[in-house]
């Protein structure tokens, strides 16, 4: 007995020894202020500013979330188990904590504030977040993700702009989208963008840089070469 705990504790240890820490970059907004952009795994991310932590679509499958600050606002695109989990939620919440939720997410998380796809809300004191289309266009996918009921995201930081997709494909609402300074798009076919997709939703806004997520499998290193001259950086990080 003795012998099987000694060898689960230093197991234990070798995993947090091992454990690789996560991905961040930053971006300044107009005024010198850092948002920091934390890449946890597929749909998932951390974004921190002013001291304030908001996280995206927490899954307790991607990260343990008991590590991290607790979070000041939690974003919800929709109710898929991949992008909305009870137990990852109750992890990282506060008291005081902001849930802002897509219609049928609130149904299944019975909490939140309510948005709908052109609904904005202020969170943070002066963050302006939109809540933009997602949805599926090509035939027979439909039903994954159908129009009006999930949500995509922009955030609007002191002028610096981020969008965040949720699950979609190439929808031509991505054309009334202005002045976007980092986007996120969602290339895990058959379920949102082909690698394909992907480049040609890219070149309806140019953001200035793109980071695909949500890849899984997805073969996304070709995804620089189709955006060549267009003027969008694409960044590749661990999000699959």
């Amino acid at each position: 007995m003795k012998r099987n705990m000694v060898l689960g504790l230093l197991c234990a240890l070798a995993a947090v020894l091992w454990a690789k820490p996560l991905e961040t970059d930053t971006f300044k907004t107009k005024s010198g202020k850092d948002v920091v952009i934390t890449f946890i795994k597929h749909g998932s991310l951390m974004l921190s500013y002013n001291g304030k932590y908001i996280q995206i679509d927490p899954v307790s499958q991607y990260a343990d979330y008991q590590s991290f600050p607790k979070a000041d606002v939690i974003l919800i695109t929709h109710e898929h188990a991949d992008h909305l989990d009870l137990q990852a939620i109750q992890a990282v919440s506060k008291n005081q904590t902001e849930v802002l939720i897509n219609e049928s997410g609130y149904k299944k998380l019975e909490k939140g504030n309510i948005l709908k796809n052109g609904d904005e809300a202020f969170i943070l004191g002066d963050v302006k977040v939109e809540a933009v289309p997602a949805y599926n266009t090509t035939v027979g996918r439909e039903m994954y993700h159908p129009r009006h009921r999930d949500n995509g995201y922009v955030l609007t930081f002191d002028g610096l702009r981020i969008y965040v997709a949720g699950d979609t494909e190439d929808i031509p609402e991505l054309k009334e989208l202005k002045e976007i300074d980092v986007a996120f798009l969602p290339v895990n076919q058959p379920y949102t963008m082909t690698v394909d997709q992907a480049a040609r939703a890219a070149r309806m806004f140019s953001p200035k840089v793109l980071y695909p997520y949500h890849y899984g499998s997805t073969a996304i290193d070709e995804l620089p070469a189709k955006l060549k001259g267009s003027g969008v950086e694409v960044r590749i990080r661990q999000m699959q």
